[in-house]
């Protein structure tokens, strides 16, 4: 039984935007979501985030670090909308709820890591929204789409005040840099860099910020100086000085780099105190090196983080509509996500695009792709 909307079940038919073949442009796709499942709930999907991780898959520019690529691919993990149906198992939604979908939409729910509440990093291997398989063994596909089914587990409350537009980055540029400040505890009394101001860089600024840290920002552009003070940046550090850069020896207790390109490491790691450590959530195209002397001298450590569990999300959620934080966007219509995703790779967005899914004419059109498949 499944419980909702008295629109003919054929409106699963599902219009997205998808890559058909690697470095393809984006282009109308036509497909069919299952049936929501006695633990399903299915998703009008109203606004969707643009991640660069998108890009790189689409690109399939993460196969040197043993992420593969599948096409036809529908991409978005940043997926805020409403309730349409719900399963009759269903026990925390019902039709017409604000919900999201952020990077995952299963896992084994059996292993350690799943009993321990951290489902992303699941023994048995968590289920990505989109270029992935689920457990039955259809390919998934992701948010630049009109409807979603999920299981129950793995749909997020979207609270008020949070708009739904702008609450959608935070369901993965969110989640990353909230996941490793908050594992870490950083807040009141320390000293947190963060390397790259965009998308992550931009909320990793405003939530050590909103705990109470002193935030320095490293750049490599000093006309970011004045837009990060104003998301709250205590001081802007301009990486390419490297008088600046010295002047931070030893001053840090935590580093999250935001930005995945290939970097020296060790000017950056010269900045932490003794146990000071460095978190990587941007993922490179290529592995990095680090001098273990560095590492030595002052017992800093090299980490990284991946998203963040369904719970350190939900909590997420909750602490940004205490605290009135959201992403800022750039709303978009999908017929415009071929130059946006230029524009991302400029960084010539301040500083994620959203989808606007429910307006986007494009995905409302009746000259549907010719290529159909069910899918979750």
């Amino acid at each position: 039984m499944v419980v909702g909307s008295s629109e003919p079940t054929s409106s699963r038919l599902t219009h997205a935007f998808a890559a058909k073949q690697s470095g393809a442009p984006l282009e109308h796709f036509a497909f069919e979501r299952r049936d929501p499942g006695p633990g399903d709930v299915e998703i009008r999907i109203l606004y969707c985030g643009v991640c660069h991780s998108d890009i790189h898959q689409a690109r399939s520019e993460w196969v040197a670090v043993g992420k593969g690529s599948e096409f036809p691919m529908v991409p978005g993990h940043e997926i805020t909308g409403r309730v349409r149906r719900v399963g009759a198992q269903v026990a925390k939604f019902k039709v017409g709820d604000r919900v999201g979908v952020g990077c995952m939409v299963d896992s084994c729910q059996r292993c350690t890591s799943c009993h321990a509440g951290e489902e992303q990093y699941c023994l048995n291997a968590a289920v990505w929204t989109y270029n992935d398989r689920d457990h039955d063994g259809r390919q998934t596909f992701g948010g630049y789409a009109t409807y979603i089914v999920v299981r129950e587990e793995f749909v997020l409350s979207i609270p008020e005040p949070l708009a739904l537009d702008t609450a959608a980055p935070l369901l993965c540029a969110g989640i990353t840099t909230w996941s490793p400040i908050v594992h870490w505890n950083m807040g009141a009394g320390h000293r947190v860099g963060v390397i790259g101001l965009g998308g992550l860089g931009h909320m990793a600024i405003k939530f050590a910020s909103a705990r109470g840290a002193h935030v320095v920002l490293f750049t490599r552009t000093p006309s970011k100086a004045e837009e990060a003070k104003e998301l709250g940046a205590s001081s802007v550090v301009v990486s390419t000085d490297a008088d600046a850069m010295q002047a931070m020896d030893c001053s840090l207790d935590f580093i999250i780099d935001t930005a995945p390109a290939i970097k020296d490491m060790d000017p950056y790691l010269k900045t932490l105190k003794v146990n000071g450590v460095l978190v990587l959530v941007g993922i490179p195209e290529r592995n990095i090196s680090v001098c273990p002397v560095k590492l030595l001298d002052r017992r800093r450590s090299v980490s990284a983080s991946l998203i963040g569990s369904i719970k350190e999300t939900q909590d997420m959620l909750n602490f940004c509509a205490a605290k009135n934080i959201s992403c800022e966007i750039e709303r978009i219509h999908i017929d415009y996500i071929n130059q946006a995703w230029e524009r991302v790779l400029r960084s010539d967005v301040r500083y994620r695009f959203v989808i606007d899914i429910l307006t986007s004419v494009a995905l409302r059109s009746t000259k549907a792709s010719q290529s159909r498949c069910k899918v979750n």
